[in-house]
């Protein structure tokens, strides 16, 4: 009885396959990632699909390499920072609640520039 509790168990638990978004940055944004522009991300499966609040998370803990205040603020982007996915301000996508599909286009710009 406990082996076909845990079979139903396996057969309902699902896993979603990794991502390979692509993240960019612009506008000097670039500079707070070791001037990387472009980078092809390769994220790890988990239960749930992977939104943008969860790809921030990621990308602070893994890419990003300097001065975090002045690309998040929380666990968004700072005011300041324009969000494209595929080429949509994410305001129209749902912000942080965008659930990333594979392929995925998205650009961080800076609008904030010192002069």
């Amino acid at each position: 009885m406990v082996t076909s509790m845990r079979r139903s168990f396996n057969a309902t638990l699902k896993c979603q396959p990794e991502m390979f978004p692509r993240v960019r940055k612009r506008g000097g944004a670039e500079l707070l990632f070791d001037g990387v522009k472009n980078h092809h991300v390769t994220l790890p499966g988990q239960s749930d699909p992977w939104d943008m609040k969860q790809l921030l998370a990621w990308i602070r803990g893994n890419m990003l390499k300097e001065r975090p205040e002045l690309f998040m603020q929380g666990d968004t982007v700072r005011p300041g920072i324009l969000v494209l996915i595929n080429d949509a301000d994410w305001e129209l996508m749902g912000e942080l609640e965008y659930q990333l599909q594979d392929q995925d286009n998205i650009v961080f710009i800076s609008t904030l520039h010192g002069g």
